[in-house]
């Protein structure tokens, strides 16, 4: 005798699977890691306050 397998839920199983492939191969293609991103913000905050500190203020422009 073969088992009951209620439908609803093995479609949702189904579904789970697939969008968790989709998932995978999108992180795969557009994905950084954690240390990418940090180290990236790092850079540009560095790059940011080197810029910051070469401004000069003129007086009429406060």
């Amino acid at each position: 005798m073969a088992d009951i397998v209620n439908l609803r839920l093995h479609r949702k199983r189904i579904a789970r699977a697939e969008a968790e492939q989709t998932a995978a191969t999108r992180r795969l293609e557009f994905g950084r890691s954690k240390v990418q991103r940090e180290t990236e913000a790092a850079t540009e905050r560095k790059q940011e306050q080197m810029l910051d500190g070469h401004r000069r203020i003129r007086e009429d422009d406060t």
